[in-house]
Protein backbone atom coordinates (compact mmCIF):
# COMPACT_ATOMS: atom_id res chain seq x y z
CA UNK A 1 0.00 0.00 0.00
CA UNK A 2 2.71 2.54 1.01
CA UNK A 3 4.00 2.05 -2.82
CA UNK A 4 0.96 3.90 -3.89
CA UNK A 5 -0.22 6.45 -1.48
CA UNK A 6 2.35 9.04 0.41
CA UNK A 7 0.87 9.12 3.67
CA UNK A 8 2.56 12.76 5.12
CA UNK A 9 3.62 12.31 8.51
CA UNK A 10 3.82 15.34 10.53
CA UNK A 11 3.52 15.41 14.17
CA UNK A 12 0.89 18.60 13.73
CA UNK A 13 -1.08 17.06 11.35
CA UNK A 14 -1.12 14.03 13.45
CA UNK A 15 -2.36 15.75 16.69
CA UNK A 16 -4.34 18.64 14.91
CA UNK A 17 -6.22 15.20 13.25
CA UNK A 18 -6.95 13.29 16.71
CA UNK A 19 -8.16 16.67 17.70
CA UNK A 20 -10.74 16.24 14.21
CA UNK A 21 -11.55 12.77 15.08
CA UNK A 22 -13.18 13.67 18.39
CA UNK A 23 -16.83 13.50 18.04
CA UNK A 24 -17.36 16.42 20.83
CA UNK A 25 -14.78 18.77 18.87
CA UNK A 26 -17.74 21.81 17.92
CA UNK A 27 -18.47 22.68 14.02
CA UNK A 28 -16.07 25.70 14.48
CA UNK A 29 -12.76 23.96 16.31
CA UNK A 30 -13.33 21.35 13.14
CA UNK A 31 -13.48 23.67 10.56
CA UNK A 32 -10.77 26.10 12.17
CA UNK A 33 -8.48 22.74 12.77
CA UNK A 34 -9.32 21.55 8.75
CA UNK A 35 -7.84 24.76 7.68
CA UNK A 36 -4.62 24.73 9.92
CA UNK A 37 -4.17 20.68 8.45
CA UNK A 38 -4.58 22.05 5.04
CA UNK A 39 -2.03 24.63 5.01
CA UNK A 40 0.66 21.60 6.38
CA UNK A 41 -0.80 19.37 3.23
CA UNK A 42 -0.17 21.94 0.88
CA UNK A 43 3.49 22.63 2.19
CA UNK A 44 4.29 18.88 1.48
CA UNK A 45 2.19 18.29 -1.60
CA UNK A 46 3.54 21.50 -3.61
CA UNK A 47 7.72 20.53 -2.59
CA UNK A 48 8.27 19.36 -6.19
CA UNK A 49 7.07 23.19 -8.07
CA UNK A 50 9.91 24.58 -10.04
CA UNK A 51 11.55 27.33 -9.60
CA UNK A 52 13.24 29.77 -11.57
CA UNK A 53 15.19 33.55 -11.01
CA UNK A 54 14.73 36.88 -11.29
CA UNK A 55 16.76 40.22 -10.30
CA UNK A 56 15.12 41.88 -7.69
CA UNK A 57 16.41 44.51 -5.33
CA UNK A 58 16.69 43.98 -1.50
CA UNK A 59 16.57 47.22 0.74
CA UNK A 60 20.56 46.72 1.19
CA UNK A 61 21.78 45.49 -2.82
CA UNK A 62 20.29 43.47 -6.17
CA UNK A 63 20.15 39.65 -6.01
CA UNK A 64 18.90 36.92 -8.13
CA UNK A 65 16.30 35.29 -6.06
CA UNK A 66 13.67 32.57 -6.86
CA UNK A 67 10.04 32.66 -7.87
CA UNK A 68 7.83 29.83 -8.68
CA UNK A 69 8.33 29.40 -12.18
CA UNK A 70 5.53 28.60 -14.84
CA UNK A 71 1.39 28.73 -15.04
CA UNK A 72 0.13 29.42 -11.65
CA UNK A 73 -1.06 25.89 -9.99
CA UNK A 74 -4.66 24.90 -10.07
CA UNK A 75 -7.01 23.52 -6.89
CA UNK A 76 -9.97 21.52 -8.08
CA UNK A 77 -12.35 21.18 -4.68
CA UNK A 78 -15.05 18.51 -5.25
CA UNK A 79 -17.65 19.65 -3.28
CA UNK A 80 -19.07 20.49 -0.75
CA UNK A 81 -16.55 19.06 1.65
CA UNK A 82 -13.18 19.75 -0.49
CA UNK A 83 -14.05 23.39 0.27
CA UNK A 84 -12.41 22.49 3.47
CA UNK A 85 -9.45 21.86 2.66
CA UNK A 86 -9.75 24.21 -0.39
CA UNK A 87 -9.76 26.92 1.64
CA UNK A 88 -6.48 26.69 3.35
CA UNK A 89 -4.78 25.77 0.57
CA UNK A 90 -5.63 29.32 -0.92
CA UNK A 91 -4.71 30.72 2.19
CA UNK A 92 -1.38 29.13 1.45
CA UNK A 93 -1.45 30.26 -2.08
CA UNK A 94 -3.53 32.90 -2.54
CA UNK A 95 -2.55 33.28 -6.63
CA UNK A 96 -3.96 29.41 -7.75
CA UNK A 97 -6.38 28.91 -9.71
CA UNK A 98 -9.51 27.24 -8.38
CA UNK A 99 -12.12 25.01 -10.02
CA UNK A 100 -15.56 23.33 -8.27
CA UNK A 101 -16.38 19.71 -9.42
CA UNK A 102 -19.90 18.86 -7.22
CA UNK A 103 -20.53 15.37 -6.64
CA UNK A 104 -22.78 13.41 -4.49
CA UNK A 105 -22.62 9.62 -3.74
CA UNK A 106 -25.73 7.75 -4.59
CA UNK A 107 -27.32 5.90 -1.49
CA UNK A 108 -28.01 2.97 -3.01
CA UNK A 109 -24.80 2.36 -5.63
CA UNK A 110 -22.62 3.95 -3.75
CA UNK A 111 -21.48 5.85 -7.83
CA UNK A 112 -20.96 9.04 -8.16
CA UNK A 113 -23.37 11.41 -9.29
CA UNK A 114 -22.16 14.89 -10.70
CA UNK A 115 -24.08 17.66 -10.95
CA UNK A 116 -21.75 20.93 -11.16
CA UNK A 117 -18.51 21.60 -12.73
CA UNK A 118 -16.19 24.69 -13.51
CA UNK A 119 -12.55 24.36 -14.04
CA UNK A 120 -9.92 26.89 -15.71
CA UNK A 121 -10.29 26.79 -19.30
CA UNK A 122 -6.75 26.26 -19.54
CA UNK A 123 -6.56 23.48 -17.11
CA UNK A 124 -4.71 21.41 -19.67
CA UNK A 125 -1.74 24.23 -19.22
CA UNK A 126 -1.59 23.67 -15.55
CA UNK A 127 -0.34 21.61 -12.76
CA UNK A 128 -3.84 20.33 -10.76
CA UNK A 129 -4.12 19.24 -7.26
CA UNK A 130 -7.46 17.74 -7.06
CA UNK A 131 -9.07 17.56 -3.14
CA UNK A 132 -11.60 16.20 -1.03
CA UNK A 133 -10.96 15.27 2.46
CA UNK A 134 -12.43 11.73 2.15
CA UNK A 135 -11.58 8.94 0.28
CA UNK A 136 -13.26 6.30 1.10
CA UNK A 137 -14.64 4.26 -1.91
CA UNK A 138 -13.07 6.29 -4.53
CA UNK A 139 -15.49 6.45 -7.07
CA UNK A 140 -16.09 10.49 -6.51
CA UNK A 141 -12.45 11.39 -7.35
CA UNK A 142 -12.38 8.66 -10.21
CA UNK A 143 -15.25 10.67 -11.72
CA UNK A 144 -13.58 13.85 -10.65
CA UNK A 145 -9.94 13.06 -12.24
CA UNK A 146 -12.46 11.21 -15.33
CA UNK A 147 -13.78 14.46 -16.16
CA UNK A 148 -10.84 16.62 -15.61
CA UNK A 149 -8.61 14.47 -18.15
CA UNK A 150 -11.47 15.07 -20.72
CA UNK A 151 -10.61 18.44 -20.20
CA UNK A 152 -7.42 17.86 -21.14
CA UNK A 153 -5.48 17.78 -17.60
CA UNK A 154 -2.52 15.63 -17.45
CA UNK A 155 -0.44 17.00 -14.45
CA UNK A 156 -2.55 15.84 -11.68
CA UNK A 157 -2.28 14.58 -7.73
CA UNK A 158 -5.00 13.71 -5.44
CA UNK A 159 -4.84 14.94 -2.29
CA UNK A 160 -7.18 14.03 0.76
CA UNK A 161 -7.09 14.22 4.59
CA UNK A 162 -8.42 10.46 5.04
CA UNK A 163 -8.16 7.25 2.86
CA UNK A 164 -8.94 3.78 3.09
CA UNK A 165 -7.54 0.96 2.00
CA UNK A 166 -10.72 0.19 -0.83
CA UNK A 167 -10.16 4.08 -2.12
CA UNK A 168 -6.88 3.68 -2.66
CA UNK A 169 -6.70 0.83 -4.41
CA UNK A 170 -9.61 1.51 -6.41
CA UNK A 171 -8.04 4.62 -7.20
CA UNK A 172 -4.98 3.28 -8.02
CA UNK A 173 -6.33 1.14 -10.33
CA UNK A 174 -8.83 3.71 -12.28
CA UNK A 175 -5.35 6.62 -12.62
CA UNK A 176 -1.86 4.95 -11.91
CA UNK A 177 -0.88 7.79 -12.97
CA UNK A 178 -2.00 10.39 -10.61
CA UNK A 179 0.04 10.44 -7.53
CA UNK A 180 -2.27 10.32 -4.20
CA UNK A 181 -1.69 12.12 -0.53
CA UNK A 182 -3.22 11.53 2.52
CA UNK A 183 -3.05 12.60 6.23
CA UNK A 184 -4.00 9.19 7.59
CA UNK A 185 -4.65 5.64 5.57
CA UNK A 186 -7.04 4.62 8.25
CA UNK A 187 -8.28 0.69 8.68
CA UNK A 188 -11.08 0.46 5.86
CA UNK A 189 -14.65 0.88 5.20
CA UNK A 190 -17.74 -0.17 7.20
CA UNK A 191 -20.77 -1.85 5.46
CA UNK A 192 -22.39 1.56 4.27
CA UNK A 193 -18.93 2.70 3.02
CA UNK A 194 -17.52 5.22 5.45
CA UNK A 195 -14.10 5.17 6.72
CA UNK A 196 -13.18 3.50 9.90
CA UNK A 197 -12.01 4.73 12.83
CA UNK A 198 -12.64 7.88 10.82
CA UNK A 199 -14.23 11.58 11.62
CA UNK A 200 -17.91 11.01 10.55
CA UNK A 201 -19.29 12.69 7.62
CA UNK A 202 -16.65 15.79 7.06
CA UNK A 203 -19.11 18.13 5.34
CA UNK A 204 -21.30 17.55 7.89
CA UNK A 205 -18.88 18.03 10.86
CA UNK A 206 -17.19 21.46 8.75
CA UNK A 207 -20.72 22.34 8.10
CA UNK A 208 -22.59 21.91 11.40
CA UNK A 209 -24.96 19.74 8.98
CA UNK A 210 -26.81 16.21 9.48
Amino acid sequence: MEDIVTVINHPLIAHKLTLMRRKNSSTQKFRSLLREVAHLLTYEITRDLELTTEIIETPLQEMEAPVLAGKKLCFVSILRAGNGLLEGMVDLMPSARVGHIGMYRDPDTLQAVEYYSKVPSDIEERRVIVVDPMLATGNSAIAALDHLKAKGATRLKFLCLLAAPEGVRNLHAAHPDVPIFTAALDEGLDEHAYIRPGLGDAGDRMYGTK
